[in-house]
């Protein structure tokens, strides 16, 4: 016996179906899927605000979070600061991961303690009428980067960089991961996770960086966190895309993801997070309680 439960889109569609029998349906999926990729101005201005209200809530987390503090709690001073600039909503669950908790992609328990020497990786997001920003930085619970902790978190970030300079109309998305992919292998080399021999011989698909960056590069963005889109045709002007390389090392119980979101322009990209901390000097200094590069 069939016990699934049948989307709203689809109880609607039915509901129409046995309504007018006699007409002819076609399904719209395919056509909807390319105009909601492609963004208007209006669309990313009201994007932008989502944007917005997340930046607010990363520098008030900042400000917040030292030893001791329960996960939690962390998502309790996110919520608030979404609600007190009229977000709709969280645009997902928050994802509040300390120390080893990291590198679960989708760790949603958010409840345990903030340690001293530890970094906690954050991903969450603002809806604001409809449209859904997603951000994650990863930042020292004691203000502070290890020596080791920095080197991993910037080889990850130049991976960030590499991505962000090369996504521009006319490349497909399976492009531009597998370029990232190839940066990742180099920067895994340099921090001496890989050796020169395990990328010898691997190839798009099948790179040797996936040990440690097990997931995919970003995704489209929109009305959804999850916007559709395809990823195997060209990237066009207007389309919205999060880039969120990862590095993820269970031997030194650390997960580091990094990501922001991007229009793509007639010849490049604009970062709507460009005014948020992202380097690991940045994220220190927005710890001290100094006003740093503040959101709209």
């Amino acid at each position: 016996m069939d016990t699934s439960i049948p989307r709203l889109d689809l109880i609607y569609v039915h509901n129409l179906m046995k309504q007018f029998p006699l007409h002819k349906y076609e399904r719209a999926a395919l056509i909807m899927k390319e105009v909601r990729a492609v963004k208007t101005k209006y669309e990313i201005e009201v994007l932008q605000q989502a944007v917005d209200i997340t930046h607010k809530a990363l520098l008030r987390v900042c400000q917040f979070i030292k030893p001791g503090v329960m996960e939690h709690e962390i998502e309790a001073e996110i919520t608030h600061e979404f609600i007190r600039n009229r977000a709709t909503r969280h645009a997902y669950g928050c994802i509040l991961a300390s120390g080893d908790n990291a590198r679960i992609l989708h760790y949603v328990e958010n409840n345990q303690e903030c340690k001293s020497g530890d970094l906690i990786l954050m991903d969450f997001g603002a809806e604001y009428g409809n449209y859904c920003a997603d951000l994650t930085r990863t930042i020292p619970v004691n203000g502070k980067f290890t020596k080791r902790q920095k080197e991993i978190y910037d080889a990850c970030l130049a991976v960030h960089i590499h991505a962000k300079k090369i996504l521009k109309p006319g490349k497909t998305w399976l492009d531009i991961t597998d370029s990232a992919e190839e940066e990742m292998n180099k920067q895994l080399v340099k921090i001496g996770l890989l050796k020169k021999e395990d990328i010898k011989n691997d190839a798009a698909g099948n790179r040797a960086c996936k040990k440690y960056f097990y997931h995919g590069l970003g995704h489209h963005l929109g009305i959804d966190v999850h916007d559709l889109g395809a990823r195997n045709t060209s990237v066009k002007e207007g389309m919205v895309f999060t880039i969120e390389p990862g590095i993820y090392v269970a031997e030194e119980n650390i997960g580091i993801r990094i990501e922001n979101n991007f229009w793509v322009t007639k010849n490049g990209n604009q970062d709507l997070f460009k005014a948020m901390p992202i380097t690991t000097e940045e994220i220190e200094v927005a710890m001290t309680k100094t006003v740093v590069k503040a959101a709209k």
